[in-house]
């Protein structure tokens, strides 16, 4: 199946709601990372060496790639197992892979 082919499945809310504990440390990290790009901008307007710059960017990718693979963890344990037990596998399947694909790039 070519890529262009995989229907995304398009939902208002999450198959299986996050938990007010997930949807917690989830935030808590992304302010983390928001507070390390912020700290980013201020490496640059102070004109800051450029190696310990890229240091900090590569610590600011790792951070939302935790964040991500989380995510895509999350989603692939509940919301595409809830789908597959209700019939919808496929097309959910489908959009995970796709969105790994895009991940791992």
């Amino acid at each position: 199946m070519d890529q262009k082919d995989v229907k995304i499945v398009n939902q208002d809310e999450p198959v299986v709601p996050r938990t007010n504990s997930e949807k917690e440390g989830i935030s808590n990290r992304l302010k983390r990372i928001e507070g390390q790009v912020r700290g980013l901008q201020k490496m640059v307007e102070e004109d800051r060496y450029c190696v310990d710059v890229l240091v900090q960017i590569s610590a600011v990718q790792a951070a939302l790639d935790k964040v991500g693979y989380q995510m895509l963890e999350r989603h692939a344990k509940m919301c595409v197992t809830n789908a597959v037990k209700e019939g919808n596998g496929d097309e959910y399947m489908d959009e995970l892979m796709k969105v790994i694909k895009q991940y791992s790039k």
